[in-house]
């Protein structure tokens, strides 16, 4: 028997438990086995939760309310007039302007998150990506409603917190933009879009080409803001051109009433 005074003071990785070793488990070898657990422990935890149908809403991270849009302007304007008259700040300012223009859409993802809870039943849970601006909307009118308000957020080199309406117990963490995206759609019942840049596009162009090769059920895809999808995609020209059908079909709308009763419709739903 070997005496407590004999035995080696230190520990090689090579003696860890493999589950134990985070050096190996963050390691490339391992890539797939953490790609693994990041499909599993939210899929547990949601079965656990009973979460079934959802509703998942994008949109853009930096669409604000209306009252701290105008209070951002403000700021900016008022640091102008002092001298600090940069390039830097100017361009701040001109997208101050232009999103305060969007500012409509957090009130109006805020009143479809309730709407699909109260007139869904609380059928549905709403999924949003669990950041701010649009998605904090879409969560607060789900929470409001005291519905499931589910958010699905991930590491950034400029970190997004998730933000404060989501269900508890109900905040998930992702590395991988890929399984955060299987998640957001493996339950989606519909897909409701506010305006939004690259990462809006890159989520509602994947569902739109999930749904048109039938990898996904045909959902209602759902686009709230005529003027503002109009300006950035001529969507008819793509059907024009013969590079989509005209039966990959989606939903132009303004309100969150529009949206809903889409759903509505879909299902079956007084």
């Amino acid at each position: 028997m070997i005496q407590e005074k004999n035995r080696p003071k230190r520990r090689f990785n090579s003696y860890l438990k493999a589950y134990e070793d985070l050096d190996f488990l963050k390691s490339d070898a391992a890539r797939s086995v953490r790609l693994q657990l990041e499909l599993l422990k939210p899929e547990i935890i949601l079965r656990e939760n009973k979460i079934g149908d959802g509703i998942v809403c994008f949109g853009s991270a930096r669409i604000m309310e209306p009252a701290a849009c105008d209070l951002r302007i403000r700021n900016l304007e008022r640091q102008l007039k002092t001298g600090q008259n940069d390039k830097k700040l100017r361009q701040r300012l001109r997208e101050a302007r232009g999103l305060s223009r969007l500012s409509k859409y957090y009130n109006e993802a805020r009143k479809f998150g309730a709407l699909a809870v109260r007139k869904g039943k609380k059928r549905f849970a709403v999924v949003t990506g669990g950041g701010p601006g649009i998605m904090e909307a879409a969560n607060r009118g789900a929470y409001e409603a005291g519905g499931k308000s589910i958010g699905f957020n991930i590491t950034l080199p400029m970190e997004q917190y998730p933000n404060f309406y989501i269900s508890e117990g109900l905040s998930f963490l992702f590395h991988y933009f890929a399984i955060r995206k299987m998640h957001l759609v493996m339950r989606s019942k519909a897909v409701v879009v506010f305006p939004g840049g690259y990462g809006t596009f890159d989520e509602t162009f994947e569902i739109l080409t999930l749904v048109q090769t039938g990898k996904k059920a045909n959902i209602p895809i759902i686009l709230v803001g005529k003027q503002f999808w109009g300006d950035i995609f001529k969507f008819g020209k793509l059907a024009e051109y013969g590079v989509i059908s005209q039966d990959d079909k989606f939903h132009l709308v303004d309100t969150a009433e529009e949206a809903w009763d889409i759903i509505a419709r879909k299902y079956k739903i007084k």
